[in-house]
């Protein structure tokens, strides 16, 4: 107990120095754990080989992680994604491992030990690249989504290449099993005695049902057990079951997947999908939250303290050059793969640079491979070490990316709209502070909106208060009509940009001509823009509240509440009588103050306010005589 207390005091306090530390130095906070690894661990000698089984329990963040992720994803989002984590995440795994396969047989290795090499590089780390993404706000931008792809291909492959691993063990003899199974029998141990399984000793037909079943199984619970289980937790009235049964839920299907073989990180994420529709997300969501970015911590800290101190010293210009090594191979590959897919300068230099690194798994893979003798040992050791160094480098890559991002600009034509697949009667066209009120009330109606904006901040303010909206510009006729355009009945065009504004209006007028669009306007002018355009009902941004000021300064002269009203609406219908007046006097490009007849007919307009309002004051004094 003593020694659990020591560890755990010496990992939380590094993490609570030196993360504050690298976050306000603006490295973020993969590097700051990473930082308290190497610290505790090669520098100061605090930790030992413990570590290695704390990084088995840590990589659970990791599982979290997907989980929490695969609770934002729906499955008809995932079924959009397929073209991307075929094509884009297949092409990478498959050109890397191919070259890093070459380097290695230029070096002199085997084929088989050059391919054990390149599949365990091949493959990027999910937990430092999906992290820094969401703490730089990343993951809704054309990169960030396409690198999320490659890691969710990446993190599937997983289970492939360990059953293609044995393969390549040298010395093993092929063998066709009765059911038509090839496996090689090898003098290593590959088997863990103890271990937990549903399909040790089954044929590969008897395998691949129990996995598709348990699979159905994890599917069909999801739908149907996730409601009633959180409505009997609800009558307990006790908040920390509900935390409870959120771990429950992650753990117990991590449990399930590692029983048929399969990665405890993919059965998450797919629970988390099968979840995203449910009313229950944001619980699990919050619930999780903290002990995913606790155990994530920890396992950057395993990775940093990890490290074998005495090998790096015995030759640390081979093995930095080596990982330098993986670090361009792959980030040209990537750089290619980007270019092929369509990806445009900012977002295809976070796709390169921020996949460039080895991962996690592949410390995995590179032991599996030890245990198959595939990997000589020494070698071994000497690969980790250059995965622990490309992950060690990576912070330093996406403050790369920072400054490249800057000189390259925050051009919106970067980011890489969302592919909607919502529709609704109200398409609302801006989700700033004008356009989320209008939203909020038509939504608390029960009436269905789409919501789009090219602000990528906006849109990921909404979503983290549950509210579905789609990234790209809605003056663009192929976003609108994939909202749904010709089946809408209202538009309302809440832009900042008044131009902008003035354009979308026009543009929609010419394609729905039957619509009603409802129109945000900056000012009087921009009003009679709008008119011209062809929107219905338009409103002037401030003119409603301005107009309730004025109300409570009326009440507090010395009116009553009635009477200041009363005021206020008289107000309110002279000034859109007045405003669709003056509309007939307006002149396109000339200002209002250099237009005498619009001049000459506001000036009457407003001794018609006056007249009204006086009126209104005599019929107020003479009911009070």
């Amino acid at each position: 107990m003593d020694a659990f207390l020591y560890q755990a005091t010496i990992y939380l306090s590094a993490a609570v120095i030196a993360v504050p530390i690298a976050a306000r130095l603006g490295l973020g906070s993969v590097l700051g754990y990473l930082a308290a690894g190497i610290i505790i661990g090669p520098f100061l000698g605090l930790v030992g080989s413990e570590t290695r089984d704390l990084q088995h329990f840590a990589e659970f963040g990791v599982v979290m992680m997907l989980f929490l992720i695969g609770l934002e994803l729906e499955p008809r989002a995932l079924w959009a994604m397929r073209h991307k984590l075929i094509g884009l995440g297949g092409l990478q795994i498959t050109i890397s491992t191919l070259a890093l396969m070459a380097a290695a047989m230029v070096a002199g290795e085997t084929w088989q030990i050059s391919l054990a090499i390149g599949l365990s590089l091949s493959l990027s780390s999910t937990a430092i690249v999906l992290q820094t993404l969401s703490e730089k706000g990343l993951m809704q931008t054309g990169g960030g989504r396409a690198s999320f792809s490659v890691l969710l291909t990446q993190d599937i492959a997983v289970i492939p290449i360990l059953a293609f691993m044995p393969l390549l063990a040298a010395g093993s003899v092929l063998h066709i099993s009765q059911d038509g199974s090839i496996h090689r029998a090898s003098s290593a141990v590959t088997e863990h005695s103890g271990r937990l399984s549903l399909v040790d000793g089954l044929p590969g037909w008897g395998v691949t049902l129990v996995t598709i079943g348990l699979i159905g199984l994890i599917v069909l619970a999801g739908i149907y057990l996730t409601r009633p289980v959180f409505r009997y937790i609800h009558a307990a009235n006790m908040r920390e079951m509900y935390t409870a049964l959120a771990l429950l839920i992650v753990v117990g299907i991590s449990f399930l997947m590692t029983l048929v073989g399969l990665s405890p990180a993919l059965g998450a994420f797919l629970a988390g999908v099968v979840l995203a529709n449910s009313e229950f997300r944001h619980e699990l969501e919050s619930d999780l939250t903290p002990f995913k970015g606790l155990l994530l911590g920890l396992f950057f800290i395993t990775v940093g303290a990890s490290i074998n101190y005495q090998l790096f010293l015995s030759n640390p210009g081979d093995l930095i050059g080596l990982a330098l090594l993986v670090i361009i191979t792959k980030g040209s590959i990537l750089y290619f793969v980007a270019r092929a897919f369509g990806l445009k300068r900012r977002n295809r230099w976070l796709f390169t640079l921020g996949l460039a690194q080895a991962g996690e798994f592949g410390f995995v893979l590179l032991s599996f491979s030890r245990q198959l003798n595939v990997i000589p040992p020494a070698l071994t050791e000497k690969l980790l070490l250059v995965i622990a160094l490309s992950m060690l480098i990576t912070p330093l890559l996406f403050i790369t990316y920072d400054l490249l991002s800057k000189r390259l600009g925050e051009s919106k034509a970067d980011l890489e709209p969302d592919e909607i697949d919502e529709q609704g009667p109200v398409i609302i066209a801006g989700i700033g502070r004008f356009g989320q009120i209008v939203n909020r009330l038509v939504r608390a109606s029960g009436v269905k909106t789409v919501v789009l904006d090219y602000d990528m901040k906006s849109i990921q303010l909404m979503r983290r208060f549950g509210v579905k909206g789609f990234l790209g510009d809605p003056t663009r006729p192929e976003l609108l009509k994939a909202a749904g355009l010709s089946k809408a009945r209202v538009l309302v065009v809440a832009l900042d940009d008044p131009k902008k504004t003035v354009k979308m209006v026009s543009q929609v007028r010419r394609m729905q001509p039957d619509l009603h669009i409802i129109a945000r306007a900056h000012d009087r002018t921009h009003v009679f823009e709008l008119y011209k355009a062809g929107a219905d009902d338009i409103v002037r941004e401030l003119f409603d509240s301005s107009l309730r000021a004025g109300r409570y300064v009326l009440e507090n002269i010395g009116l009553s509440e009635y009477e200041a009203a009363q005021a206020e609406q008289t107000f309110y219908a002279h000034d859109r009588m007045t405003v669709r007046d003056l509309a007939d006097y307006w002149v396109p490009g000339v200002p209002s103050s250099l237009n005498k007849a619009y001049i000459a007919r506001a000036r009457e307009l407003e001794k018609d306010l006056e007249s009204a309002l006086l009126e209104l004051y005599e019929q107020k004094d003479q009911n009070q005589a």
